[in-house]
C-alpha cells in the first residue's frame, strides 16, 4: 500500500503508540482486499455499529479504554446503533433479569466511554442514523467509514455516498485516523452491477420480501433493478426513501448487498443510466410467483409453529415518521373494521429517539397509544438475543430481524390484520 508522508508518520508512530496500531490495522485490512492507498473520510459525522453493553465484550471496552487513555478521540463526532433495553418494551421478570444481570452488564459504562470518545449527544442511538430528525445524513459522493450494513446500502444507493461493508471497531478506527482504504465499492469500477433485476410483479411488491429475494440471489454483488420505478415512482420522497430503506436492509441482511442502483431513481442510475451496468452482468426475473416461492421457503423455527403470536416488532431498521403516521392510520382502520377497540398482539413500533420525540408532538401519537401500540427506540435484534425472548412467538415484518433471530416474518399487511384481530 501507499502511503502518503502523514499517513506513513502516523504508522511509524510520531503521533504516539496508539494511534500507531490504529493505522497499522487500517493498513492491514486494506492490504487484505489489495487497496492501494487510503483516502480521507469526508463525511461530516461517523456512524457506529456497537452500541450494545454486552458483558461477554470486554475486548471492546480494553480497546476503547487504551484509546480514551492515550488521548486518541475521534477525529468525527459520531452517532451509534440502538439501545438495547427499553422499560417499555414488554419482558416478564426472568427475562429483565437475563437482560440486566447477565447481558448488558455493561451499557451504562460502555455509553460512557462513547460519550468521551465523540457521541454526538445522548439520543444519537439509532441504525437509522441518516433520518433529517437524527442529523447524520451523508451528502452524494461522501466517504463513509460506517459498519451497520442497513445504514450503508442505505448511504451508498439512496444518498450517493461512498462506503464499503467494514466491520465493528474498524468503523472508528477509519474516524480516528481521518482515512479508509481505498477498494470496492469505494471505486467507481467497484460500483458497477454485475445483476440486472427484472421486476415483473403485477402489484407493488413488499419492500421486505423483494430486498430478501435479490439478497438471497446476488448476495455480495451489485444489482441494477430495472421496473421497480413503475410502482413506487421517479422521485426520492418521504415514502420511496422508507421504502427503499427496509428494502435495503433485507438485502443486507438476507445477502450482503452494499450498494444498489434503481433504474429512473437512484442518483447513479439517474446520471449514468445503464452504463452502471458491468458487461456479462447476470439476469434474474423477479413476478409474483417468485416472491411466493421465496417467501413460502423461510423456515419457521418455532417450537411450536402453530403458537399465538406473543409479540410482534415493527422497525428494524428504525421506522420513519412517516411510517409511523402510516402506521397510526392504518391500524385504527383494521382495529373499527375489526370492532376492536386495542391491539390484540403486544405490538413494539421501533424508531430513533429524535424521530420518536417528532412523532409525539404529533396528534397521531396519542391515538397510536390508545390503540395499545408501544413505541421504543431499542434495537429488536438485542432484545431477541435474550434466549427466554428466543423462545417466545414473535412476529416482525422485518426481513432482517427474522434472518437473525427466530422471529417469524409475515407481510406488513399480514401484520395489521393479525394485531387488529382480523381474521388470516
Amino acid at each position: 500500500m501507499i502511503l502518503t508522508k502523514e499517513q506513513q508518520a502516523i504508522l511509524d508512530g510520531e503521533k504516539g503508540e496508539t494511534l500507531a496500531k490504529v493505522m497499522k490495522t487500517l493498513v492491514m485490512y486494506g492490504e487484505a482486499f489489495e487497496a492501494e492507498k487510503l483516502v480521507p473520510i469526508t463525511s461530516k459525522y461517523n456512524h457506529l455499529v456497537t452500541s450494545f453493553g454486552l458483558k461477554v465484550m470486554s475486548p471492546v471496552y480494553d480497546l476503547m479504554q487504551q484509546l480514551l487513555d492515550a488521548g486518541v478521540f475521534s477525529e468525527q463526532k459520531f452517532s451509534v446503533d440502538p439501545r438495547p433495553l427499553d422499560n417499555n418494551v414488554p419482558a416478564n421478570f426472568l427475562q429483565n433479569l437475563v437482560f440486566r444481570k447477565f447481558m448488558y452488564t455493561k451499557q451504562n459504562f460502555y455509553e460512557g466511554q462513547l460519550e468521551k470518545l465523540g457521541l454526538m449527544d445522548k439520543d444519537a442511538f439509532s441504525c437509522t442514523c441518516y433520518m433529517d430528525e437524527m442529523g447524520n445524513k451523508p451528502q452524494k459522493g461522501d466517504v463513509l467509514s460506517w459498519a451497520e450494513s442497513s445504514a450503508v446500502v442505505y448511504a451508498n444507493s439512496v444518498l450517493g455516498a461512498r462506503c464499503n461493508r467494514n466491520s465493528g471497531i474498524l468503523d472508528i478506527m477509519g474516524s480516528i485516523v481521518g482515512y479508509v482504504p481505498y477498494f470496492g465499492l469505494l471505486t467507481d469500477e467497484g460500483r458497477k452491477a454485475t445483476w440486472v433485476i427484472k421486476v415483473q410483479t403485477t402489484k407493488m411488491p413488499e419492500a421486505q420480501l423483494l430486498g430478501s429475494a435479490i439478497g438471497m440471489k446476488v448476495m455480495e454483488d451489485v444489482p441494477y433493478v430495472v421496473g421497480l420505478d413503475k410502482w413506487i415512482g421517479t422521485e426520492l420522497n418521504d415514502s420511496v426513501c422508507a421504502y427503499l430503506k427496509d428494502f435495503g436492509a433485507a438485502t443486507a441482511s438476507n445477502g450482503a448487498v452494499g450498494l444498489y442502483h434503481i433504474a429512473n431513481l437512484t442518483p447513479e442510475a439517474v446520471e449514468l443510466g445503464e452504463s452502471l451496468i458491468a458487461e456479462g452482468a447476470q439476469e434474474y426475473i423477479i413476478d409474483d410467483a417468485e416472491l411466493e416461492r421465496v417467501k413460502n421457503n423461510y423456515p419457521v423455527i418455532w417450537k411450536n409453529p402453530d403458537a399465538s403470536p406473543k409479540l410482534c416488532f415493527v422497525g428494524c431498521p428504525h421506522l420513519s415518521l412517516e411510517q409511523l403516521k402510516d402506521w397510526t392510520d392504518k391500524i385504527e382502520a383494521g382495529l373499527k373494521k375489526n370492532g376492536k377497540k386495542k391491539v390484540g398482539i403486544p405490538t413494539v413500533f421501533t424508531a430513533a429517539p429524535k424521530v420518536l420525540e417528532a412523532f409525539e408532538k404529533t396528534e397521531y401519537a396519542p391515538r397510536l397509544k390508545a390503540a395499545g401500540v408501544i413505541t421504543s427506540y431499542i434495537c429488536p435484534l438485542m432484545y431477541m438475543n435474550n434466549p427466554l425472548c428466543k423462545k417466545m412467538p414473535v412476529i416482525t415484518s422485518s426481513n432482517k430481524l427474522r434472518t437473525y433471530t427466530s422471529a417469524r416474518y409475515y407481510t406488513d399487511e399480514e401484520i395489521l390484520t393479525a394485531i387488529t384481530g382480523g381474521k388470516k
